[in-house]
């Protein structure tokens, strides 16, 4: 079986004890989670957090941890040539490793970044100089460089951007790579065409590095640079060019999260998660997803 998963909270009472449950919900495997909200660096203390009942109720569920992601926060820029903004993005990081690595995760994902208004491939030197420096602290995390849309001047819009900061990392087990579907289709990147994709992607980085996909619809065309993401099927990259990709025997062996919009009726927001996994599982389009999930969590 295919691991996959989702994203899922983690809020109060329960924290990452919430968060096993949530993903139980939904079916899954796995499962990805901030370790506190990721617009800001405010973070719950991690003795609040119920890590020793997470990792029972995991081993309980035959969720393995070692396929359960960390995504690091948004604010995180390590591309930022201003000094004093790199180094708040770097501290934050580090932190956010440490809770990791305390929650027993082996993985964080982590956007590369933005250059600003600065140097492109300075910015690039920067951002595997800083995580040198953060690996060689804590060399049992490992950090997966996401692939981006390429919204303004984002790094890692293009596997060869990806390519050069993995080059320049001292550790070689300590990175990867977190592939984003709905990025690099807005990217660029052509998702009807998945061996070409694959094997593109292995030729520049190469799939030993290809630790996590998120798996999201586009609401954009292909080369958009946009980000926008949509429910599996209902998008530009469409439901059976997604399962081909999932599916395809070079990567099926990889950690498939779902990052795909709640659904909302006219007062709420409901999580699409346990539907859209088992239209994953069953390799069929889910026609009535919408309405499903509305009728779901309105029971």
């Amino acid at each position: 079986m295919i691991k996959i998963g989702s994203h899922v909270s983690m809020t109060s009472p329960n924290f990452f004890l919430g968060s096993v449950n949530e993903a139980i919900s939904y079916n899954a495997n796995t499962f990805m989670f901030y370790t506190g909200a990721p617009q800001n660096s405010l973070r719950v203390p991690l003795e609040r957090l119920k890590i020793n009942e997470a990792w029972k109720m995991m081993k309980d569920n035959n969720i393995d941890i070692n396929n359960v992601i960390v995504h690091a926060p948004y604010l995180i820029n390590l591309a930022n040539l201003n000094q004093e903004k790199v180094a708040i993005s770097y501290n934050l990081l580090v932190n956010e490793i440490n809770r990791t690595i305390k929650m027993g995760c082996k993985y964080i994902v982590l956007h590369p970044g933005a250059s600003m208004d600065y140097n492109r491939i300075e910015s690039l030197n920067q951002v595997a100089n800083l995580l040198n420096k953060a690996i060689d602290s804590n060399p049992s995390i490992c950090i997966l460089l996401e692939t981006m849309a390429g919204k303004g001047s984002e790094i890692g819009k293009v596997f060869e951007e990806i390519k050069y900061i993995i080059d320049k990392i001292d550790k070689k087990d300590s990175i990867g790579v977190c592939l984003d579907t709905c990025h690099i289709h807005d990217g660029g990147y052509n998702l009807c065409c998945v061996d070409e994709l694959i094997a593109k992607f292995d030729s520049i980085i190469g799939l030993s590095y290809l630790k996590v996909c998120h798996i999201n619809d586009s609401k954009n065309e292909m080369g958009a640079h946009k980000d926008r993401h949509e429910n599996i099927g209902y998008g530009k990259i469409g439901f059976d060019n997604l399962i081909n990709f999932i599916y395809h025997p070079l990567i099926q062996d990889k950690i498939f999260i779902l990052e795909t919009p709640y659904i909302k009726d006219d007062k709420n927001s409901f999580p699409p998660y346990k539907f859209e996994i088992s239209s994953i599982l069953n390799k069929k389009f889910d026609e009535n997803l919408y309405q499903e999930v509305i009728s779901y969590y309105k029971k």
